[in-house]
């Protein structure tokens, strides 16, 4: 079993279209001890800041 990362205790998550599409928590995250999972729109600007934990998530060019 995959190790589950905390929920929301970042302030910036830095993701790829792999990713997509994106929701805060994220799918590895334990939902649980969080906020309701929420889907972000990532793709128009490349950011998107989450209306709950207000997390950062950035989308990262694959080939950097």
């Amino acid at each position: 079993m995959a190790e589950q990362r905390p929920a929301c205790t970042e302030q910036v998550y830095h993701v790829t279209r792999k990713d997509l599409p994106l929701s805060c928590p994220l799918p590895d995250m334990p939902a649980w001890n969080a906020h309701p999972r929420v889907y972000l729109p990532l793709e128009d600007k490349g950011e998107v800041r989450c209306p709950y934990c207000g997390a950062l998530f950035l989308l990262k060019d694959e080939a950097s």
